[in-house]
């Protein structure tokens, strides 16, 4: 098995094994402290979710893609403003959760305000180590740093139920504690080599933006469901969909550093060629699949989703086939987001997710005499869609303005 096939498999071996790892943490918190006392558990790792898409996935590009193009000294000369930045924006976002702390967590004590810092700034530190190891192309090692994460978290978690803890402040500690796997001993060295593109911050800002937004798209859609005057039970429901079709797209989040990497030495070495049989193989592979996961989930949708969340979880085989559609179209749109960065306009992201954004508005408008269900994944698919077109626009231009500048 060649080196590059050897990391692809680890990756995808790791984000799975951690995916299913984040359940099993879930699960034994809930259960363990019960569904009351975990509630503020909750809202902490809904919170995570958020801050990794801001942090992780922006320090981790970044540091890949300059790592990757030889320019670690920019990497080692931003660090300071960058962590400035990543300092400042935790404890703004501290603030924030600790006045709004009972609403929240039910809860008058700055426990979980603090674990929101902490949460955040371990965010960020995994990311720069992703980033620093998938740049160097030690994609295995990337893959073990994606179960150790959430591997720590479940064995703490598993450490406290067993001495009889219950306190959720401290079942929230070891939510935090996964941002210990940051300390890798060779994540945090940089050669002072290379020369800097400039912006960093600008682009970090640039590519969060576009993460975050893409993030409330694929993830939004009970939120504006329950907006929309969808019952308690339609909510639910959309959720399962959501959480069961995403599960390629959390795949193949744990393969971005290899994606970064790659894209990057063939915008480096100005191979547009190569890039351009890459978008095309993207794009019949896109519409290929899009399709096939619609009518799987026609066919096969609703049973799967009782199968696993149970009876209570109805969908109509209509809503399942947009939602399973939508969520393949989230695939190629985070594959595209990459590419659009590797060629360092994250700015065109940021549009094109400002487009979508305004075409699921329409959308949302146009089909006001909808069912609330039926409306709101329809809205899903479309502003996925058209987020599709917009962001192979800016890959393309990126790429080819990338190329042409030889990184």
């Amino acid at each position: 098995m060649t080196a590059a096939r050897r990391g692809a498999v680890a990756l995808a071996a790791g984000s799975v094994l951690s995916g299913l790892l984040a359940y099993v943490l879930f699960a034994l918190v809930t259960r363990g402290i019960g569904s009351e006392a975990a509630a503020p558990v909750s809202v902490l790792w809904t919170l995570w979710a958020l801050v990794s898409a801001a942090f992780t996935f922006p320090l981790q590009h970044w540091v890949t893609r300059s790592v990757a193009a030889g320019h670690e000294g920019e990497v080692r000369r931003a660090a300071g403003r960058v962590a400035t930045v990543v300092v400042a924006a935790a404890v703004v976002i501290g603030v924030v959760t600790w006045l709004l702390r009972e609403r929240l967590f039910h809860r008058d004590d700055a426990w979980f305000p603090v674990l929101v810092v902490l949460v955040t700034l371990g965010s960020a530190a995994v990311g720069v180590l992703r980033g620093t190891l998938g740049g160097r192309g030690r994609f295995v090692a990337v893959g073990v740093s994606l179960v150790a994460e959430n591997g720590l978290r479940c064995l703490i978690v598993v450490a406290l139920l067993l001495s009889g803890v219950r306190d959720p402040e401290l079942h929230g500690l070891a939510l935090a504690a996964g941002g210990l796997i940051a300390l890798w001993p060779s994540g945090w060295r940089f050669a002072d080599a290379g020369t800097a593109h400039g912006g960093a911050l600008a682009f970090l800002g640039g590519a969060a933006a576009g993460q975050v937004v893409a993030q409330g798209v694929l993830t939004g859609g009970p939120v504006l469901l329950a907006l929309l005057g969808g019952s308690p039970v339609e909510v639910t429901s959309t959720f399962a969909a959501l959480a069961l079709f995403r599960a390629p797209y959390q795949v193949v989040l744990g393969a971005l550093p290899q994606l970064t990497q790659q894209v990057t030495v063939h915008v480096v070495a100005g191979r547009l060629d190569r890039l351009r049989a890459m978008g095309r193989a993207l794009a019949v592979v896109t519409v290929v699949t899009a399709c096939l996961a619609a009518a799987v989930g026609a066919v096969a949708g609703p049973w799967l989703l009782r199968l696993v969340f149970g009876g209570s979880v109805v969908v109509s085989s209509t809503v399942a086939a947009l939602v399973a559609a939508g969520c393949t179209l989230a695939v190629a749109n985070v594959v595209l987001m990459v590419a659009a960065l590797a060629g360092h306009r994250p700015l065109r992201v940021t549009a094109a997710w400002g487009v979508a954004l305004v075409a699921g508005a329409v959308a949302v408008v146009v089909l006001a005499g909808a069912a609330a269900v039926e409306r709101t994944s329809t809205v899903f698919l479309l502003t996925e869609v058209v987020a599709t077109g917009a962001l192979a626009l800016a890959a393309w231009t990126s790429l080819r303005l990338g190329s042409l500048r030889r990184a």
